[in-house]
């Protein structure tokens, strides 16, 4: 490293300001102390030769050239924690650290139960689960292994199409006996449904055509998948829920199954470097034979009485 390279120390304080918004959330959220941190910033944009952030009584704001030098940042940040990941065991061995991504309801309501299995049987191995509906970048390492909807394309990917997860549209027992059960689709629109705030982009591929399922009629709009099945179990309305899953609560009724049924194709996925470790592997193969049981209804899971 040249002499006047600046340290990873400087960019993890960098990316710190960025991400909590003042030097105060930095320095506590990295364990330092103000006046350090300011050092930290004003040596980073020396070193540097810009300006990242222009100061005023209300603090700091981040210049055009942060924004710009922002992702650099996050890249080497996701690069020394899977340095940090992949010194946490030798390649051979089944002990370690494994990050997982997956989207809200399938790290959240799926995979708990099966990495409990896989802990049970590689007590050595701990995991980070990340869930987000937002697909994780296996190539700059943020994650190792990831549980997609859509197939990865990146010739750097090792990707296992686990099966076809087949949604349905659900409503729990209580509110049909209320509200009666549509028996077209085009009673959908008078009852209460459950369903995205904005659209994400891969719903206009799933809903079928002339569908009432769109955001007008929707009585309540929430991005959240997990806030959505929470709804559908409390009875709020009706709402999309995957089939394998609804399948564990007795109390969720499918309504227009023979109607509406959109599918999920899924895989797992992980970086071909990867291949080589043992506990990456295992975990692999682990999730793989379990998620296709899981997409097949072959996943035990507990009701919900």
């Amino acid at each position: 490293m040249a002499i006047d390279d600046p340290s990873w120390d400087l960019h993890r304080s960098f990316l710190a300001v960025m991400r909590e918004g003042s030097l105060s959330a930095a320095a506590r959220a990295l364990g330092m102390t103000q006046p350090s941190l300011g050092r930290h910033i004003r040596a980073l944009e020396q070193r540097l030769g810009v300006a990242l952030f222009t100061r005023s009584p209300q603090g700091l704001t981040p210049t055009e050239m942060a924004h710009e030098l922002l992702p650099h940042a996050q890249a080497m940040a996701s690069a020394s924690a899977a340095m940090r990941r992949a010194a946490s065991a030798g390649i051979g061995e089944l002990r370690g650290v494994v990050r997982v991504s997956a989207s809200e309801v399938i790290g959240g309501e799926v995979l708990p139960g099966m990495l409990a299995a896989f802990r049970e049987q590689h007590p050595g191995v701990v995991i980070e689960l990340v869930l987000s509906n937002q697909s994780a970048d296996l190539l700059r390492k943020d994650v190792d292994l990831a549980v997609r909807m859509v197939q990865p394309t990146q010739q750097a990917l090792v990707a296992r199409k686990v099966g076809t997860i087949v949604l349905n549209l659900y409503a729990h027992r209580r509110y049909l006996k209320t509200h009666g059960t549509p028996k077209r689709p085009d009673q959908l629109a008078e009852h209460a449904l459950i369903g995205f705030d904005h659209e994400p982009p891969y719903v206009r591929t799933l809903r079928p055509a002339d569908s009432p399922f769109t955001r007008e009629h929707f009585a309540l709009r929430t991005d959240s998948d997990l806030a959505g099945l929470a709804a559908l179990r409390a009875g709020f309305g009706i709402g999309f829920c995957q089939v394998p899953l609804a399948a564990r609560d007795r109390q969720l009724v499918p309504v227009l199954a023979e109607v509406i049924a959109p599918v999920l194709p899924t895989w797992l996925v992980m970086h071909e470097d990867l291949r080589r470790s043992a506990r990456h592997r295992a975990l692999f193969d682990f999730l793989a034979e379990a998620m296709a049981r899981y997409a097949a209804g072959e996943s035990p899971g507990q009701r919900v009485r």
